[in-house]
C-alpha cells in the first residue's frame, strides 16, 4: 500500500537560523502516529544542517531542490549528486518548471540527473506540468504523456519505485490559482495508466503521484482523498510551520 508524502520546496527561502527554526518547530509538533513521509527541500547551503537534525527521527527526510547533470570535474558551482548522497540527503526534486523554464533544462537533461542520482541510491521527485496556454488548447495530457515518457521510461522496473512523480500545472504555481480537484484527480489517474502501460499495474499502484500547485490548508485536505494523489510537494505554504502542519493534518 502506498504511504503518503509530504514535502515542503522552500525555493531560494530562509537562511540558515531560519531554516533551523522553521525545522524544529515543525518537527517539536508532529503528532505521535505521523499519517505521511515528511520532507524538507531548503537550499544547498542548508542541506547538511538539516539533515542532521532530521537524522533524529523516522519517517522524516531531507531533499535537494535539483543536482548537476554531470558527476565530478571542472563545473564550477555546480553540486553532484554524489556530493549530495554525501550528506544524508535521500530525495532530489528534478524537472521543476522553474528549472525547465528558467534554466532551459530539457527532459534529456533531466533524464541524465535521474540517472546521476539513481547511481548515488537518491530518490527522485520527478515534475511534470504543463502551461494554461497548453491545458486551454486540449494538449496537456498529450505534454504530460512527453515529459514523462523522455525522462522516466528508460529507468529498468527494479529502479523505479525510487521516483515518485509531482503533478504541478505551471499555471498553479504561486499564482494563487488552483486546478479544480476534479482536474488534479484526472491528470494524477492519467499518470498512473501512464506508468500501468509501461511497467505494469503492480508498479502504477506502488508509484507516489504528488500534487504540487498552490496546495494550502483549505484545499489540501479535498485533494489528498483522492484516489490518485498520494501528497504534496508544497511551495510557500511550506515555509511557515503553522501552515504545513495544517497541510500535514490533512492526511486521514
Amino acid at each position: 500500500m502506498r504511504k503518503n508524502i509530504l514535502i515542503g520546496n522552500w525555493k531560494m527561502n530562509l537562511e540558515n537560523k531560519d531554516s533551523v527554526d522553521l525545522v524544529n518547530k515543525v518537527l517539536s509538533n508532529l503528532a505521535d502516529k505521523q499519517k505521511a513521509d515528511l520532507v524538507f527541500a531548503p537550499s544547498f547551503t542548508e542541506l547538511h544542517a538539516i539533515s542532521n537534525i532530521c537524522a533524529k527521527y523516522n519517517n522524516v527526510f531531507v531533499a535537494a531542490q535539483d543536482c548537476s547533470v554531470n558527476t565530478k570535474g571542472a563545473f564550477t558551482g555546480e553540486v553532484s549528486a554524489s556530493m549530495i548522497a554525501a550528506v544524508n540527503v535521500s530525495h532530489v526534486i528534478l524537472g521543476h518548471s522553474e528549472r525547465r523554464q528558467n534554466f532551459d533544462e530539457s527532459n534529456l537533461i533531466i533524464e541524465k540527473k535521474i540517472v546521476n542520482c539513481l547511481s548515488n541510491n537518491l530518490k527522485v521527485v520527478f515534475c511534470c506540468g504543463e502551461s494554461l496556454d497548453q491545458r486551454k488548447k486540449g494538449e496537456h495530457f498529450d505534454w504530460i504523456r512527453k515529459q514523462i515518457s523522455d525522462s522516466l521510461f528508460s529507468i529498468p522496473e527494479n529502479q523505479f519505485s525510487n521516483i515518485i512523480i509531482a503533478y504541478e500545472p505551471i499555471w498553479a504555481i504561486g499564482t494563487g490559482m488552483n486546478a479544480k480537484v476534479e482536474e488534479a484527480q484526472e491528470m494524477h489517474s492519467f499518470i498512473r495508466s501512464l506508468i500501468s502501460e509501461k511497467y505494469g499495474s503492480a508498479i502504477a499502484s506502488n508509484t507516489l503521484l504528488i500534487y504540487g500547485g498552490s496546495c494550502n490548508p483549505s484545499n489540501s485536505l479535498e485533494l489528498f482523498e483522492q484516489t490518485d494523489i498520494d501528497g504534496g510537494l508544497i511551495g510557500g505554504a511550506s515555509l511557515k510551520a503553522g501552515s504545513f502542519l495544517g497541510i500535514l493534518d490533512s492526511f486521514q
